[in-house]
């Protein structure tokens, strides 16, 4: 039976939470936080479909998030704000049918999954986006070692500047970063996310943040979570000196090493684009990256929200140029509607 869950009722969560957490392939995307940090901080509704047997034990689910934007359109998404979801567990097709019901009584023409099986019959891209995710060593100096060589070099050098690095969750913390994290993707010409978005995954999910200090002042910082063994690096950036005093660098080996206290296996460093300067940082640091598949089905085709798009290449110029202070103000309304 397939059937829309009460995300009111903590039974339910903590059902789900409890498959999600046993289930083969889960990720933090998959967990009700997630789903209702993006609801809470974005403003998106958020649904779960649960494929459930006879005697009602959970046996397959898919979240969604109901993502609508006056710039880029409606999707059902799974899950929205992340970069994995999709089907978990049994009951695929019939979950992905569900899924295309409910957005069609919600009025929405598009439905995307990004991760899972895709369901007969939905349009796939496997070529877009690639995964990267390497386990971590037993050690630093192991970890030096699995790192390339011109890249290795690179962190031994961030080691040897008069760099710290600080670990927590607190209101500060999550202050710093998110200014740092605001100027880093006004940098890039992206929208930044909601300060809230974050604050609700922080209060919601196994996170925190690591931040890099240059003479006490924050420069490079990360908001990780970490699921299954497995540490996500998530929301990161650096500062303008970050880039001169390779905080980044320090950044990504002392949170492997961080991850290794905690008991962590892998470090998943997350998606990018094929064919991008962030791919090749990812594949300098000795990660391979793997094709993600993503599955869709839609009446007009899927949203067109692709940075590399020459059509936003105006606008992404544009962005660039504005005040951190104007990106922080004006970027999260567009933002919360990318899902």
């Amino acid at each position: 039976m397939i059937r829309v869950a009460d995300l009111a009722r903590g039974d339910e969560r903590e059902r789900i939470d409890a498959f999600v957490d046993a289930a083969p392939g889960a990720t933090p995307f998959h967990r009700t936080g997630w789903l209702l940090a993006g609801a809470a901080g974005c403003g998106q509704k958020a649904h779960y479909l649960l494929a459930e047997r006879g005697d009602g034990m959970i046996a397959g689910l898919l979240p969604l998030s109901e993502i609508r934007s006056p710039l880029f359109g409606a999707a059902m998404v799974s899950t929205g704000f992340g970069v994995d979801g999709g089907v978990l567990g049994e009951g695929g097709d019939e979950l992905a049918e569900a899924a295309w019901n409910l957005a069609q009584s919600a009025g929405i023409a598009s439905v995307e999954l990004r991760g899972g099986r895709a369901p007969t019959g939905w349009a796939t891209d496997a070529g877009s986006y690639l995964g990267f995710v390497r386990p971590i060593a037993a050690d630093d100096e192991a970890e030096l070692k699995a790192i390339p060589r011109k890249q290795r070099a690179e962190v031994r050098k961030a080691l040897a500047n008069a760099l710290t690095v600080e670990i927590g969750a607190d209101a500060r913390m999550q202050a710093e970063h998110y200014r740092i994290y605001a100027e880093s993707v006004r940098n890039l010409g992206t929208p930044v996310f909601p300060a809230r978005l974050f604050r609700e995954a922080m209060a919601r999910l196994d996170a925190d943040i690591l931040t890099v200090r240059h003479r006490g002042r924050a420069v490079a910082s990360v908001l990780n979570l970490y699921a299954g063994g497995v540490v996500y690096p998530y929301w990161g950036g650096g500062t303008h000196e970050a880039r001169g005093l390779r905080a980044n660098d320090l950044m990504y080996f002392a949170l492997m090493r961080h991850a290794r206290t905690r008991g962590c296996h892998s470090f998943d460093f997350g998606r990018s684009k094929v064919g991008t300067g962030a791919a090749a940082f990812k594949k300098n640091w000795g990660f391979e990256g793997r094709p993600l598949t993503y599955a869709s089905r839609s009446v007009d085709g899927p949203r067109a929200i692709n940075p590399l798009n020459p059509r936003y290449a105006m606008m992404i110029a544009m962005w660039k140029r504005l005040p951190v202070w104007a990106a922080r103000l004006v970027g999260p309304p567009i933002a919360r509607g990318l899902g």
